[in-house]
């Protein structure tokens, strides 16, 4: 879907600042360049591709269908496809190993997972191609004087320091934001941060022979065990990123698994069908280290008409919906067409309309994100959760105009906004509340009882 843009551009179109070289900081770039506009992106971090992989550090990323708009907005579809594995399905695992499925949506709606670290040198590489962009690296914002706009940087090799005027600044510097920092001195400005009491480590399923796969490779992989849970995303080199979510303290916990001994015992006993395909589980566990698990709200999103956040420097949520890149790039392609309907003359609207239509949406995907969480580490190896599902399937077949699973909503319609799909979520759980205990097999669907039910319950949602 490529964008309009209907809005004409201005005779000399204005350079424009991005801070932060991240997924969203390239992706907006690339969108702003399309508009005509020189961009330079400051980035903290040295370049991805030149200082080796961060792959410990970072969870693999599910890509959806909010995503791919976002990426076709500028025409990049086809080259992040090279780098994305589709997974049509969830497959759980037991402490026995037995599996059990469920799909993402109807046949043929699939989740990508796509590596962090190469979609951000993918998106480098695509933003550097371009003639009006220029990206520096290692250079932390230290200082940002708003009503002087300027930035005062210092080159983290050299550690000279610079300013930097600028018109427009666009934050998208992460969870960390210096932008959003300077920001939060301001009066009347709310921030919070909620953490949740686990963190996650980054773990590694090795690819078999030849670099196949060694578990389902179109499928994400959760192993549920009720106050903790452990994930799987395929990797192109056969190899899955394994992700165990983990309370820090307590029974089992990070704290409580202190030597090589005690891990591959525990290990052994919760997730013993995948431990022989982790060789270097204790090399990982020890070296790898432990992420915390963070949501941030913060208000206002902008300053006057000069400096706007974007992505996790506005919104950061946990990954249990896997919505959190995917959410940032539609921040890109709502920028987009407001810029459009609004026009470059009016930056002030542009940007006071972009955090009033925003931040109601990305503030139910929080809520979205920890209810998910609770979902996959409790409730989806729950046979009782699992046959909900399956007659919510049954639902959304024969009532297709009335009922989307909320799972659906969120992944496969991007025109449905988060708040949107929340709240009708929240409706349609309030509906399977009164009928699930009608239906103790599939087969109980077919009761009058149960079909004069969800008759009555949906003519009232109407």
């Amino acid at each position: 879907m490529e964008s309009s843009l209907n809005a004409a551009l201005p005779s000399a179109a204005e350079p424009l600042i991005v801070m932060g070289a991240g997924l969203v900081g390239t992706l907006l770039a690339l969108y702003l360049t399309r508009r005509g506009h020189p961009v330079h992106l400051y980035e903290r971090l040295p370049d991805p591709r030149k200082a080796g992989l961060r792959e410990a550090r970072s969870i693999n990323l599910a890509l959806s269908d909010r995503g791919w708009r976002g990426l076709a907005g500028v025409g990049i579809t086809d080259d992040i496809r090279k780098v994305g594995i589709p997974m049509y399905r969830r497959v759980m695992h037991d402490q026995r190993g037995q599996l059990t499925h469920q799909p993402y949506g109807q046949e043929g709606q699939a989740i990508f997972s796509v590596s962090r670290d190469s979609l951000n040198r993918t998106l480098l590489d695509l933003v550097e191609a371009k003639p009006n962009v220029e990206i520096t690296f290692g250079q932390k914002l230290t200082q940002l004087d708003l009503p002087g706009r300027r930035l005062h940087l210092r080159d983290v090799a050299s550690a000279r320091e610079y300013d930097v005027p600028y018109q427009r600044l666009f934050g998208v510097d992460g969870a960390w934001s210096a932008v959003r920092g300077a920001m939060q001195r301001l009066d009347r400005a709310d921030y919070s941060q909620q953490y949740l009491e686990y963190g996650y480590k980054e773990l590694t399923i090795a690819a078999g022979p030849g670099g196949t796969w060694q578990l389902e490779k179109n499928a994400l992989h959760i192993w549920p065990r009720g106050n903790y849970l452990m994930i799987a995303l395929p990797n192109l080199d056969g190899s899955f990123n394994a992700t165990l979510f983990f309370p820090y303290e307590g029974a089992p916990s990070f704290d409580s698994l202190r030597t090589p001994e005690e891990v591959e015992q525990f290990f052994g006993e919760v997730f013993p069908d995948v431990v022989p395909l982790m060789p270097e589980l204790d090399t990982e566990f020890f070296d790898h280290p432990t992420g915390s698990l963070v949501t941030i709200r913060c208000w206002p999103w902008s300053y006057q008409d000069s400096v706007l956040l974007l992505g996790d420097a506005a919104h950061a949520i946990v990954p249990f919906y896997g919505q959190g890149m995917n959410a940032g790039f539609e921040d890109c392609t709502v920028l987009d067409r407001l810029l459009d309907e609004l026009g470059e003359a009016n930056w002030g609207e542009v940007l006071d309309q972009f955090e009033r239509l925003r931040k109601p949406n990305t503030d139910a995907m929080a809520e979205l994100a920890l209810y998910n969480f609770v979902e996959m580490r409790d409730h989806v190896a729950d046979p009782r959760f699992l046959l909900q599902k399956r007659i919510e399937s049954k639902i959304a077949a024969q009532f297709p105009g009335q009922w989307l699973p909320l799972y659906s909503r969120v992944t496969f319609s991007p025109d449905t906004s988060y708040a949107e799909a929340w709240a009708a979520g929240q409706r349609q759980e309030a509906i399977m509340q009164r009928l699930m205990p009608l239906i103790q097999t599939e087969e109980d669907y077919e009761l009058p009882n149960v079909k004069e039910l969800i008759e009555k319950e949906l003519s009232l949602v109407k």
